[in-house]
């Protein structure tokens, strides 16, 4: 297995931005391959996607790029709400596929804030897309989602008390306990990084249905029966743009990802169906 762990800097603030790409195995690597770029939701890591085996079912076909976020995992992490502008973050994903595919376009695969990512790089620069696949996402505008996923109080909590009372208000909202892995997850984030990354969050408009007329990229939305109001939004963003929109059964927004075989049987034939020109079987 072949790894390569790296920095790309987003030119308009420097700021670093981590990736790592796995190129399979030597035999994997002796021959051009597609690049799949995996983006990770809000709290979490690139550590998500290699946990959950889609790395491991990938990578013999395709090189598997993952980043983390800025504010999150080994990326730099800004406290000023102005570092977590959409504008950043797209400039961030640029900057990344240029590092990890230079020349070539990627197919892109993001979940909840990294599929709106996904979506709006497909607007903004489709050049860089041989598709994008949204995963328990929307196209719908912020405002109010963060406090409803995790609770009202969030942003307090993270500048005052830190992750721990972040958790202990998230648990106390839901009514259960964290599963293990979540819990260690969110504890190691930046609380004045994640607090700036959820402010400006919350004022993202989403993208209009002219707007989502308007992207070609070929595109698969994929979300969970009871992800609520994520199942309508990505529904209604297929139907405007012409997409598919593929429901898993028995899942929330939480289990989107989990476990990874279903998702991945719907994934591989549609990279399969959009590989760049020359490429296609």
């Amino acid at each position: 297995m072949t790894m390569t762990r790296g920095f790309a800097s987003n030119p308009s603030d420097n700021v670093r931005i981590a990736y790592e790409v796995d190129d399979g195995t030597a035999e994997a690597t002796s021959r051009h391959r597609e690049t799949v770029l995996f983006v990770h939701g809000s709290g979490l890591s690139k550590a998500s996607w290699r946990g959950l085996g889609y790395v491991r079912a990938l990578r013999d076909e395709y090189r598997v790029a993952t980043i983390d976020l800025r504010g999150h995992g080994q990326s730099d992490r800004p406290h000023t709400v102005d570092s977590y502008s959409r504008e950043r973050f797209l400039g961030d994903l640029e900057a990344v596929i240029d590092a990890v595919s230079p020349g070539h376009p990627v197919h892109l695969i993001g979940y909840s804030v990294g599929a709106r990512l996904a979506l709006e790089l497909a607007a903004a620069s489709p050049e860089r897309l041989l598709s994008a696949v949204m995963l328990g996402g929307s196209s719908a505008p912020m405002r109010g989602q963060v406090g409803k996923l995790f609770f009202p109080d969030y942003l307090e909590a993270l500048r005052v008390g830190g992750m721990s009372a972040f958790i202990e208000g998230w648990q106390e909202h839901a009514g259960r306990p964290l599963d293990a892995s979540t819990r260690g997850v969110f504890e190691r984030n930046d609380p004045l990084a994640l607090a700036a990354y959820f402010e400006r969050s919350d004022d993202e408009p989403g993208l209009s249905d002219d707007e989502l007329r308007r992207i070609h990229t070929p595109a698969l939305w994929i979300v969970g029966e009871h992800d609520h109001p994520r199942l309508e939004h990505s529904v209604h963003a297929a139907t405007v743009m012409g997409a598919r929109c593929e429901v898993l059964q028995g899942r929330n927004h939480g289990s989107t990802l989990g476990p990874a075989e279903p998702v991945i049987e719907l994934i591989r034939p549609f990279l399969h169906e959009h590989a760049e020109v020359g490429q296609r079987s």
